[in-house]
């Protein structure tokens, strides 16, 4: 029986999901293979961690489809990340890889909690601390 896992990743608006299974060692982003994956920024911040992995997991033995959507392209590639780290984190069930990550950059498995600020009253179109503007001469 083949171990298939499912997890999901967040950042801001954008979602990810990823699905990792054993296999020949593929990487697709939305039915895209990584290697073709841009810009070229964001691919980075996706093999981050794949490259921090690597130490424990024979990734020439593992496919990983993600799916995104929401947010912008930096937004999505941080969700992706996170959803292959966790993803890999509980294929594996090494606490060694979960140390790692976590050493590395806690919002790889954590994610991040920061919240855009709600708009105040009288202003909301132009901003949560937008006031009039004043002239003194």
């Amino acid at each position: 029986m083949v171990k298939v896992t499912h997890r999901s990743g967040k950042r801001k608006t954008a979602i990810a999901r990823a699905t990792i299974k054993e296999g020949k060692g593929k990487v697709k982003i939305n039915s895209i293979p990584l290697e073709n994956h841009q810009p070229e920024l964001a691919k980075l911040k996706i093999q981050e961690a794949l490259m921090i992995a690597s130490d424990y997991v024979d990734l020439r033995k593992v496919d990983i489809a993600v799916n995104s959507h929401g947010g912008g392209i930096f937004g999505q590639a941080e969700a992706i990340s996170s959803s292959i780290a966790r993803g890999l984190v509980e294929f594996t069930e090494s606490d060694n890889l979960l140390h790692t990550y976590t050493e590395h950059d806690r919002t790889l498995i954590a994610g991040d909690h920061r919240q855009t600020e709600p708009h105040k009253p009288s202003q909301s179109r132009k901003g949560p601390r937008h006031k009039r503007q004043k002239s003194y001469r």
